[in-house]
């Protein structure tokens, strides 16, 4: 898979942020939610007209241009916000997390806005770059496709459902766009054209031949991706109140954080459970029968959405703006945290495998009439 460069216009517009926000951050209007999300809906539409005012050539070539763009500028914003609830900034966002979206301010709040900054970022970065020069960069879009959409599914359900639903404001409506754009922008990366097939017919009959056990890697693979259902429906079920013995000690000794309040961490074990769960069976089929041509796709979308998901998890379990009792007991510490490493890189790695040897997944190549008449006769 192609690196694309990363678009050096669009990374200096983001950082524009920083000014942006310190002047703000300054002005004694934007102590009223309703004007923090006006100013905010004006910033952001300010900044669309820029961005394509400024690359009328790219926006028109590729509309996902314009939004890269300006997520990459909310995408400064959210590590500025992140920074700043960690103590390490002082005096930028502080009237957007007081008036605007208080519930960032949470440990969850405070890692989405983390993976938004760094990675989701980058992302951003290098598929405007791929646009500027007219290459592909589907592969990125699948894995941003996937984080993207479990970052906000989550965090918008928790903010309803949670303890912070009293405290929602006008700012929160500006998310309802961001329900929208990931279906349309998968629309776009999916209807983009696959890299070009190197494998010849001959390498896929080759590797399709080969059962399970003679393909190591993908029967630990599917080991994984059989124990992974397993955990993913048990803590499903930790959330619903299952009253078995050991959902009572996992989630009291083990992920209290799943008893928390603001409700992010039940919200996101019940995505497992109704999405993750379905796609490891799935998944575990495809690496065993050959020719599910659909699981490199849907590998790069799944390992973004539990990247992403695994990320943001296991930080707020362990961030000191979680109640203490809430957070991961120093006796449990190791357990957590290999567990979850261990889920979170699982998908990475199925990934990996399929970009890197995709011919078991290939459609078998038809049978040549003129061989199979020679064999006949």
């Amino acid at each position: 898979m192609d690196i694309p460069p990363l678009a050096s216009k669009i990374a200096a517009l983001s950082l524009s942020a920083l000014p942006v926000s310190y002047a703000l951050n300054h002005v004694s209007a934007l102590s009223h939610p309703l004007w923090v999300a006006l100013m905010s809906a004006l910033i952001l539409g300010l900044l669309f007209v820029a961005v394509y005012s400024l690359s009328h050539g790219e926006v028109s070539y590729d509309p996902l241009y314009a939004v890269f763009a300006v997520f990459a500028f909310t995408s400064v914003v959210d590590l500025i916000i992140a920074l700043q609830e960690d103590s390490y900034m002082v005096g930028f966002m502080e009237f957007y997390t007081k008036e605007g979206e208080p519930y960032l301010r949470t440990a969850h709040g405070v890692f989405i806005c983390y993976w938004d900054g760094t990675v989701h970022y980058l992302l951003y970065l290098a598929m405007a770059g791929a646009i500027c020069r007219r290459k592909r960069y589907r592969n990125f879009g699948l894995y941003w496709l996937g984080s993207f959409a479990m970052s906000i599914l989550v965090f918008l359900t928790g903010n309803i459902l949670g303890k912070y639903s009293s405290e929602i404001r006008p700012a929160f409506f500006l998310t309802i766009p961001y329900l929208l754009v990931p279906c349309w922008a998968g629309m776009k990366v999916f209807s983009q054209p696959r890299a070009p097939n190197r494998c010849t017919a001959n390498m896929v009959q080759e590797e399709q031949r080969k059962g399970l056990l003679q393909r190591p890697a993908d029967l630990a693979l599917v080991i994984y991706l059989i124990l992974a259902g397993f955990f993913t429906l048990f803590r499903g079920l930790v959330v619903l109140d299952c009253p078995t013995d050991a959902c009572f000690v996992y989630i009291y000794q083990y992920e209290p954080y799943l008893r928390d309040p603001v409700a992010y961490p039940k919200v996101q074990m019940l995505m497992y459970m109704f999405y993750v769960l379905p796609f490891c069976g799935l998944a575990a089929y495809a690496l065993t029968f050959p020719g599910c041509s659909w699981l490199p796709d849907w590998a790069l979308v799944f390992a973004g959405a539990i990247g992403q998901a695994q990320f943001s998890h296991m930080g707020a379990s362990m961030h000191l703006r979680t109640p203490f009792t809430y957070r991961v007991p120093e006796d449990t510490w190791g357990c957590f945290f290999v567990c979850n490493l261990l889920y979170a890189l699982g998908p990475q790695l199925l990934a990996y495998r399929c970009l890197r040897w995709p011919a078991f997944f290939h459609q078998p190549p038809p049978s040549d009439p003129l061989a199979l008449h020679k064999k006949q006769h």
